[in-house]
């Protein structure tokens, strides 16, 4: 479980997230949505400890991440992937290599045990014969594969997913939505996912949960958002399905 309580981050003078309170549930695909600009990546990068915020507290479990020190943060952060919107690989390291990289910045294994640990996570996500290819020779979405397989090789507790079909065609996004989502499921990770894909709300949004203007306005199941009385979210749904219409129609 990762919880909010009254979270707020400015830049600048100018107030980006206000008062956000939100639990975010272990064993399921938690959705953060909203129109750019209005705070989900802020928050998003807040709750994974990239901002600290200004007011509030943020709890990892029954942890109080926001009162720990540095040291103490840092174990934290063992216990946490990162999607990012990119892949962020890194371009002159193998996929073998990128995928081991946390295992040797945070752990003591041996080279056998990072080999077999690499070796089931590239298995996970059906990229057993990538081992030697560069990011270069990687198609949007096995790129985004490889940072999946990056994300759990150290048995993460919690994942971070930004806009993670972020470039990807309608199918291949569908990939990675089921393959975060059985990930989520096969090993009780909280997942938290920053997206404005309707199609992934719909699909894997097991809890939703809607940013306006840096407030939340709305929270709930991929099964009420259809029949929310919220406007500002209607008229977001909304957009959506009509941008979703343009690009087929292209």
């Amino acid at each position: 479980m990762i919880k909010c309580e009254h979270i707020s981050k400015s830049f600048e003078g100018r107030r980006v997230i206000e008062d956000i309170s939100i639990e975010f549930e272990t064993g399921k695909t938690n959705l953060i949505i909203g129109r750019s600009g209005s705070g989900k990546t802020v928050l998003l990068k807040t709750l994974v400890g990239l901002h600290t915020p200004d007011e509030g507290d943020i709890f990892f479990d029954d942890v109080c991440y926001t009162s720990l020190s540095f040291n103490d943060r840092k174990r934290v952060r063992k216990d946490i992937g990162m999607i990012f919107q990119g892949g962020a690989l890194i371009d002159s390291s193998t996929v073998y290599e990128n995928v081991r990289l946390p295992l040797d910045l945070f752990t003591d294994d041996s080279e056998a045990q990072k080999r077999e640990r690499v070796d089931y996570c590239l298995s996970r996500v059906n990229l057993s014969d990538a081992h030697h290819l560069y990011p270069s020779e990687l198609s949007g979405g096995m790129i985004k594969r490889v940072a999946i397989a990056r994300a759990i090789v150290m048995n993460p507790r919690y994942l971070f997913c930004d806009e993670p079909n972020s470039g990807l065609d309608p199918q291949t996004s569908i990939v990675i939505d089921n393959l975060i989502h059985g990930i989520t499921k096969e090993y009780g990770i909280t997942t938290i996912i920053n997206t404005h894909d309707m199609n992934s709300v719909m699909e894997i949004g097991e809890k939703v949960v809607y940013i306006y203007q840096g407030k939340k306005w709305w929270e709930g199941t991929n099964e009420e958002i259809l029949h929310a009385d919220n406007p500002e979210l209607n008229d977001f749904v909304f957009a959506s399905a009509m941008a979703k219409r343009a690009r087929r129609g292209k």
